[in-house]
């Protein structure tokens, strides 16, 4: 059996109740994980000094205690992913943007340790430009769906072309232009503040 369809298979006994089954499918995605994580410290300016492993489990701990998200496949599990990796950025870059204001409270969750004892880091710019990418995302989302669908899918979750056409149900060719699309509007909205 091929590894994509022991992942189809154990994302279908995790909707079906087993607990377990996201313990074993850990094993079977953490490599691809970690691709993704890599691909979107690299590609996040000045982020590459973090933590592949931390970025990974921190997710990772967020997918498995999810109850309610129904998995449709394996390219929509890997979208959630890249949406919990990205998440995991953005409350880090939070954090350290709080911190920064006086906001450093003594209180430290386990994910926080987690973070922490990976040597999980993030400069004030770095993190205020987390935090502005975010928002800029966000009013994008608003304006353009079908094409924030394309950036999560690209350059958070790691995807293809052909795999993002896929698990948008779209054609690999509005992808491409999405894309460049995506990529033009958001460096023109947040290249001033580079």
């Amino acid at each position: 059996m091929s590894e994509h369809a022991n992942v189809t298979q154990l994302l279908v006994a995790a909707q079906g109740g087993d607990r377990s089954a996201m313990d074993r499918l850990f094993p079977l995605v953490y490599d691809e994980l970690c691709r993704k994580a890599r691909a979107q410290r690299a590609g996040s300016a000045g982020l590459a000094t973090m933590n592949t492993t931390a970025i990974v489990h921190e997710a990772y701990l967020k997918l498995a205690d999810q109850r309610e998200v129904r998995y449709e496949n394996r390219l929509h599990f890997y979208a959630v992913a890249a949406k919990a990796m990205r998440h995991v950025f953005l409350d880090y870059a939070k954090r350290k943007a709080a911190k920064k204001r006086g906001g450093d409270a003594a209180h430290v969750s386990y994910d926080d340790a987690l973070v922490a004892d990976a040597g999980f880091e993030l400069s004030d710019d770095q993190a205020e430009r987390v935090i502005e990418l975010d928002k800029a995302l966000a009013n994008f989302a608003q304006d353009y769906p079908r094409q924030s669908g394309v950036v999560e899918c690209r350059f958070f979750g790691g995807m293809t072309v052909e795999d993002t056409a896929a698990y948008l149900d779209t054609s690999p060719a509005t992808v491409k232009r999405d894309w460049i699309f995506a990529q033009a509007w958001l460096f023109r909205i947040i290249q001033p503040s580079l």
